[in-house]
């Protein structure tokens, strides 16, 4: 089932980028949204992109967003929107260009795109990609990805906890049933 989203992809990237000061690596960027989606996933029983996801050697990536990035495998209605709202520069750099339009995105969403930069902007995007490295979706992977480019992450990874500096990947088991339970009547397919 696909549930990629990209209004919401391009809006999150332009998002990023205005909090950024207008600019964001993008390396940073994907980064930021791997959280978030996480983080949406866990709260709110879906993630905010509807991306799948990667292991790759720098960390889980949202795979249909990089490809929105990199201008790869996307719709020219994809690349349209992308460029409308965002700038591509070839020393991996995005930049706004057009004011984000935050209609694309739940009052929850806004919130969490808006947390996880807060708890996370003080990092570079090698900071990030280091600290990817901890969490379970990826070392799940990490032995595969000493001799294989690429695993599709299951998302289910996603729900375990994770103890970093934020504790924003701390939930009870109570908490994640709940959200395993609220999530099955919209998507019996992830159950």
């Amino acid at each position: 089932m696909n549930t990629f989203n990209y209004k919401k992809s391009v809006q999150a990237l332009n998002y990023l980028a205005v909090l950024e000061g207008g600019a964001i690596n993008y390396m940073k960027a994907l980064k930021l949204i791997w959280l978030s989606d996480r983080y949406h996933l866990r709260n709110h029983g879906r993630t905010i992109t509807g991306d799948e996801y990667f292991a790759l050697k720098k960390g889980p990536v949202a795979s249909c967003t990089l490809d929105l990035i990199k201008g790869l495998k996307i719709s020219i209605e994809e690349l349209t929107y992308r460029n409308i709202y965002l700038t591509l520069s070839t020393n991996y750099i995005i930049s706004s260009k057009y004011e984000v339009n935050n209609k694309v995105f739940s009052s929850n969403e806004l919130k969490v795109l808006h947390t996880i930069y807060n708890s996370y902007c003080i990092y570079n995007e090698f900071e990030l990609s280091e600290l990817s490295h901890s969490f379970p979706e990826w070392k799940e992977y990490e032995e595969k990805l000493k001799i294989g480019k690429r695993y599709k992450i299951n998302v289910e990874l996603f729900y375990i906890n994770f103890n970093d500096c934020t504790k924003l990947f701390i939930n009870s088991e109570e908490e994640i049933n709940d959200i395993k339970e609220y999530q099955s009547t919209f998507h019996p397919a992830y159950c």
